[in-house]
């Protein structure tokens, strides 16, 4: 033997006799798995590869002189290994992927809120007493115009008309929050 020249050892048995289950019912059982993985072929090729990986494990279940094929033995575990899988994933919460994170708003911290809440409040006794009325009926009690208008004694278009000139009034006092006021 010569430097640098390494040998290959020969393939056992078991290696034999694992790409022969391969190769002989690899086919069928991928075909059933990949039914019970809701057509998932990654979930499918895994679920084999698992099932001859218990076959590798227990290959005196693979001798046993009670039946003639392996077939049959070799779908339960993988049935059952299918069965295993998908009970886990309903009992874990769905994954969520990277784009649904990239989209997901973000929600400001109680201190930042907090600060946001005292800059309106003080912004909105900037205001005329007539603005801030309607302002504070129709955007933080959630009154309706006719409402609002109702509880004012004045006509729907004067609330919209002093809602629009009261935000308007509030941007100009309020620059960084202009994308919230509209």
């Amino acid at each position: 033997m010569t430097a640098g020249t390494t040998t290959i050892a020969p393939r056992t048995t078991a290696e034999h006799e694992l790409a022969a289950l391969q190769r002989d019912h690899g086919r069928p059982l991928f075909a059933l798995l990949l039914r019970l993985s809701d057509g998932d072929r990654q979930r499918a090729e895994d679920l084999v590869q698992e099932t001859f990986v218990r076959a590798w494990q227990h290959p005196e279940a693979l001798r046993a002189d009670d039946f003639d094929s392996v077939r049959p033995w070799l779908m339960t575990v993988g049935r059952r290994l299918a069965i295993d899988a998908r009970r886990a994933r309903q009992a874990r919460p769905a994954e969520v992927g990277d784009r649904i994170l990239d989209n997901a708003r973000i929600c400001a911290d109680h201190a930042e809120r907090s600060a946001a809440t005292l800059d309106v409040r003080e912004a909105v006794k900037t205001l005329t007493p007539e603005h801030r009325e309607v302002l504070v009926l129709v955007y933080f009690q959630g009154a309706s115009v006719a409402e609002a208008a109702a509880a004012l004694g004045i006509p729907p278009g004067t609330v919209k008309s002093r809602a629009y000139y009261a935000l308007r009034a509030l941007r100009r006092v309020l620059p960084g929050y202009a994308a919230d006021l509209r």
